[in-house]
């Protein structure tokens, strides 16, 4: 019953989240999510800036424009509020049960970071990396997902998440508008 809460504490923070990146750099708003899924796994390796921690959960989120999010909350004994998102455009799908996104930023979250709605406001690395899920979208089972980026200063973020084998929590928050879909592991 606590990991079920804490999983549903997460994705309520989660998508705050996205509200709370309301603006980017430029003061533009940020366009609003329309899928949300939850694994279910453990992280085998997680390192943010060649330093290790194990994770709490991992997430996924794509918004109407296309932008998908791979989220893992740190298990951060001095810091729970320690969340890393990899952040890409144009994700593919090379094979029936392989998703691929380009990673093109981090955002990192922590404690110390100013906040909106309560909730910490990222910063926004400039990376170049992919993160790889490989799983059968269609009837929610995933096997795994890596993801690895670099940022300009040469900080590396590493991921190799295994699934439990429990099917994937997918939630379709909203309709995506009107135009060229974006590719999403979940269609």
């Amino acid at each position: 019953m606590t990991l079920r809460l804490g999983r549903y504490a997460f994705a309520l923070a989660l998508l705050g989240a996205t509200s709370a990146l309301a603006s980017d750099d430029l003061g533009k708003q940020q366009p609003d999510t329309v899928i949300f899924a939850m694994m279910s796994g453990k992280c085998s390796m997680l390192k943010v800036a060649g330093r290790d921690f194990p994770c709490r959960a991992v997430a996924f989120f794509q918004t109407e424009e296309g932008r998908a999010h791979f989220t893992v909350a740190l298990d951060d004994p001095g810091d729970d509020s320690h969340i890393i998102t990899f952040s890409g455009d144009n994700g593919r799908r090379p094979e029936a049960n392989l998703y691929e996104l380009p990673i093109d930023r981090m955002l990192l979250k922590s404690k110390d970071r100013p906040k909106a709605d309560g909730l910490p406001v990222p910063s926004i690395e400039s990376t170049a990396g992919l993160c790889k899920q490989v799983g059968n979208f269609v009837t929610l089972e995933l096997s795994s997902i890596t993801c690895t980026a670099t940022d300009k200063s040469g900080k590396k973020y590493e991921l190799q998440y295994l699934s439990d084998g429990a099917p994937m929590a997918v939630r379709r928050i909203k309709r995506m508008r009107v135009g060229n879909p974006a590719v999403s592991p979940y269609d």
